[in-house]
């Protein structure tokens, strides 16, 4: 008999069918034995009654989490026992015959429960169980859910997506790279990427025009709650654009986001407030300010942008750092300025962030497509003309081949999830998460690798 999904039981009634999952709770109540059973679609309630010899010597064995395959008949409940509030509360499945198609080990933690009552440590070594509890099922489905619909409204807007290479080159450009020894090219090393942005960029050259992807970020640097060593990034770069050309479509498809696939929430004030950095911090106090009006309403969301950031700032050794991105534009009134190095704490940059709910979910800017002033902004942060080319000459090289103006953006999806879920830190929506410490205690990695291998990279440790 051919499976049937347990969200379609309600179409069903009178009719034999045959069910796949995992059994949820039992109740035993001698001559009846009551099971409650899931799938990735929902739950039902199924009984055992007295003459259903067979089915009941196996249910007798059964035990929460076992794996099983169910035939039985789909009945209306008599009118006392309807839930109308629960999926399939107004039916029951009349269990006829019950194969076991796997056992389990007691479970490590009750799956009944939300698991924030659970030592996080517990949950993450047994990720596997704990991604069945229906809260979890909701955050990756959900996130699925969202990342399906930014794919539908970005193509709507001519977008190509584009995958970019995960193996590339190190350059300093703000975070710790994680980098692979090349076996092929002894003492030479590929860096993992902290984003895509020169790739994405370089896209704008080849003339792709509207790009994005759902791009794998890895910056080695310390966690914590809305932090992990990998995280994913919408990333997106438009050509010929100017900066509120990228801030429009950006805010459009977050409301398009939002009342889709969130109604039950609100969205503070459309269009979203635009702040400057400057009034950012004297008011609130943070360059991603919480601008909500009632702070203890779950479902209010109140989106702002940030804008007009200083480009640099003080580093710590005395001299000069950018802000965001060493690749964003200057505005335009400020570009002589940085052409010339003149008044560097006054320049402003092409910088938007949108914040939501006092998180940054997303920050970009209009890129500088002009060689000679991205060599003015290296020189500024303290690359020598050597370093500048040797890291970065194939960026320039490319900007005297015809790249057009260009601007983009990358969203925090872990962040901007984790918010619309209410969730407390983005573990809790990442399928397979690092801990605070950046470990997989499930996979117990990172892990050491054998001598052989490190003798065939050329590695030595040094203890």
């Amino acid at each position: 008999m051919e499976r049937t999904y347990i969200k379609d039981l309600s179409s069903q009634i009178g009719n034999e069918v045959s069910i796949k999952g995992w059994v949820d709770v039992r109740r035993d109540q001698g001559k009846l034995i009551f099971l409650d059973f899931r799938d990735m679609t929902g739950k039902v309630q199924g009984v055992i009654l007295p003459n259903a010899k067979d089915a009941h010597a196996v249910g007798d064995t059964l035990r929460g989490e076992w794996v099983v395959e169910v035939r039985g008949k789909v009945n209306l409940r008599p009118e006392k026992n309807v839930q109308k509030e629960k999926m399939n509360g107004s039916i029951e499945l009349e269990i006829l015959e019950i194969g076991v198609l796997n056992e389990t080990e007691t479970p490590p933690f009750d799956l009944q429960t939300d698991g924030k009552e659970i030592g996080e440590d517990v949950r993450l070594r047994y990720r596997y169980v704990d991604l069945r509890r229906e809260r979890m099922q909701k955050n990756i489905r959900n996130r699925h859910n969202l990342i399906f619909a930014i794919r539908e409204f970005l193509n709507k807007e001519n977008f190509i997506e584009v995958e970019t290479p995960i193996l590339t080159k190190s350059t300093p450009e703000g975070s710790r790279d994680y980098i692979v020894p090349a076996r092929l090219w002894p003492g030479n090393f590929y860096a993992l990427p902290q984003s895509p942005q020169q790739y994405k960029q370089l896209l704008m050259t080849g003339g792709v025009e509207k790009y994005f992807q759902i791009a794998k970020c890895m910056r080695d640097e310390d966690t914590r709650g809305d932090r992990q060593p990998e995280f994913t990034q919408l990333d997106l770069e438009m050509s010929f654009v100017k900066q509120e050309n990228v801030m429009m479509l950006n805010e459009k498809l977050l409301i398009h986001l939002v009342k889709t696939l969130y109604p039950e929430k609100e969205i503070q004030e459309i269009p979203f407030p635009r702040i400057t950095y400057k009034e950012a911090m004297e008011k609130y106090g943070s360059d991603k300010p919480d601008i909500r009006k009632d702070k203890n309403n779950p479902n209010l969301l109140a989106f702002c942008w940030v804008i007009d950031f200083p480009f640099f700032e003080k580093a710590d050794n005395g001299g000069w750092t950018f802000t965001h991105n060493p690749f964003s534009a200057p505005k335009p009134e400020y570009m002589e300025m940085l052409m010339e190095k003149k008044n560097i704490s006054e320049i402003l940059t092409t910088q938007y962030d949108v914040a939501l709910n006092g998180y940054e979910i997303g920050g970009g800017s209009i890129r500088n497509h002009n060689p000679k002033a991205l060599e003015a902004v290296f020189e500024i942060i303290g690359h020598e003309k050597e370093n500048i080319e040797k890291n970065f000459g194939h960026m320039l090289k490319a900007f005297k081949n015809g790249t057009p103006p260009h601007g983009g953006i990358a969203w925090g999806l872990d962040r901007l999830i984790m918010l619309l879920q209410n969730e407390p830190n983005i573990r809790e929506v990442i399928a397979f998460p690092k801990t605070g410490e950046g470990k997989d205690l499930m996979m117990n990695a990172p892990a050491e690798v054998s001598f052989d291998q490190l003798t065939e990279l050329g590695i030595k440790l040094i203890k």
